[in-house]
């Protein structure tokens, strides 16, 4: 009887959060300066959302799962899918698709989408307690995005929530630079360069 001599290969994969942070930095940061009434339209946010808010952070999802990070996985996944969901709504709202798909677009479906986002960014906001502090508030200012998008959407406060959203955006970008860029740096590096605070070890010691 043959012995089998068994080989096991690991292949390792470096870590994508700092790609899908910054995809998400980028998008944010585009949209924002049209939401605080800095640019104009929507027409040249599209090549932003597609490309970094949705294949950067789709990519780092597919990444995130060969790391067996659930966490990334499901975070950068979702939010990749949501950037393409609203590249696709703009494009129908701009009349890309005919003006009868144009007119025909209930703004409050969208306001339901937002409000199952709102639904999954807060628990996904419990989840990043246990990573580190800048991604944590990363999660509590897209909290705020859609709360302020979700109102908007359904003209609650339309004014007001509007700039709530904004504001939240522009913060999400900003923190999401500054951890996208410590996560290359401290990782380049090999030491801390750009702390990003410990995780609150509530649930996880």
């Amino acid at each position: 009887m043959g012995i089998q001599n068994q080989t096991e290969v690991k292949i390792t994969t470096a870590d994508p959060s700092a790609l899908g942070l910054f995809g998400l930095a980028m998008v944010t940061f585009v949209a924002s300066s049209q939401k605080l009434e800095l640019t104009e339209g929507l027409s040249l946010i599209l090549p932003w959302a597609f490309f970094l808010g949705g294949l950067a952070q789709l990519f780092a999802a597919v990444l995130d799962a060969k790391h067996n990070n659930i966490f990334g996985m499901t975070a950068f996944g979702a939010f990749g899918l949501f950037w393409f969901g609203v590249g696709m709504t703009w494009l129908i709202q701009l009349g890309a698709f005919g003006e009868q798909l144009a007119a025909a677009a209930d703004p409050h479906q969208l306001g339901m989408a937002f409000v199952g986002y709102l639904i999954f960014s807060l628990f996904m906001t419990v989840g990043a307690m246990e990573t580190h502090k800048v991604l944590f508030f990363i999660f509590v200012l897209i909290d705020f995005l859609f709360i302020g998008l979700s109102l908007s959407s359904f003209g609650i406060m339309e004014e007001a929530t509007h700039m709530l959203a904004a504001l939240a955006e522009m913060g999400i970008a900003l923190l999401s630079f500054y951890g996208s860029a410590a996560v290359v740096l401290n990782t380049h590096f090999g030491r801390v360069v750009l702390p990003v605070g410990k995780a609150f070890g509530i649930f996880k010691k």
